[in-house]
């Protein structure tokens, strides 16, 4: 199963790349997809891409829908092995 997942822009980098933050893990990402991203903005992160540009209001919304059902979407820094094309 694969998991979009909302994530902010920190930080603009060379060429089509950026610097994506969620729950505290930062991780560089490809903005490839996207038009006009900046930072502050929130994207639409799926296995290194941003797929869209998401509202704030909209990206806050379903950070808090994984805070109240107990999931951390930042905990995967936690699990040797994620990220790293490992699926259950």
């Amino acid at each position: 199963m694969c998991l979009a997942l909302p994530a902010r822009i920190v930080e603009l980098l060379d060429g089509e790349l950026c610097r994506v933050e969620l729950g505290g893990v930062r991780k560089e990402i490809s903005l490839a997809l996207v038009d006009d991203a900046a930072v502050g903005d929130y994207v639409i992160v799926h296995v290194g891409y941003a797929l869209t540009r998401l509202d704030p209001a909209e990206a806050e919304r379903t950070l808090a829908l994984f805070a109240a059902a107990g999931l951390d979407p930042g905990a995967a820094r936690d699990h040797p092995g994620a990220g790293h094309g490992s699926s259950a």
